[in-house]
């Protein structure tokens, strides 16, 4: 489903890299844990923690306790902050796209590659700013769980709802 929220793309970009050699299940029901205990995705407050808060992090049994990742996560909410200022996190990425879906007509999920070379791009810009954790499989999943890619296949009833959903 397109998502057009700044802050709601941070979040779901940081739980991809939280996903990197994991199961998607593994995140989504830990999902809430990780709500809470990085206060509620807001980038805002999360620029301004420390190793006072990875520490406090490495604690937490509901989430991922992975130092890299939880590092990552708050160099990504400074980096964050950089973009949203300058031209806002939303209009960067679905620059990347022209401000629409791209909308594939995959038949089988063996026709659905695991990155391209958009993603491969969006990823060495990300990294180009200072992010991190945001490879080009990681980017590419994430296009598709924001809906900057259609990669519902053609026989998928929410193939044609998304694809009505173009801005």
């Amino acid at each position: 489903m397109p998502e057009y929220d700044s802050r709601a793309l941070w979040e779901k970009l940081i739980l991809d890299g939280f996903q990197a050699g994991l199961s998607w299940i593994t995140i989504l029901k830990k999902r809430e844990n990780f709500r809470e205990a990085f206060a509620g995705f807001d980038p805002n407050i999360v620029a301004g923690w420390g190793e006072e808060e990875i520490e406090r992090l490495l604690q937490n049994p509901g989430i991922i306790r992975h130092r890299g990742k939880i590092g990552a996560t708050i160099t990504n909410a400074r980096v964050w902050q950089s973009i949203e200022q300058e031209q806002g996190f939303d209009r960067y990425l679905w620059g990347f796209v022209g401000g629409s879906p791209i909308q594939n007509s995959w038949r089988t999920l063996d026709e659905v590659p695991a990155f391209m070379e958009l993603s491969t791009q969006v990823s060495k810009d990300l990294k180009k700013r200072g992010f991190k954790f945001c490879g080009p499989t990681i980017v590419y999943a994430f296009m598709q769980a924001v809906g900057m890619i259609n990669d519902h296949l053609v026989t998928c009833p929410r193939h044609e709802g998304v694809k009505k959903l173009v801005r």
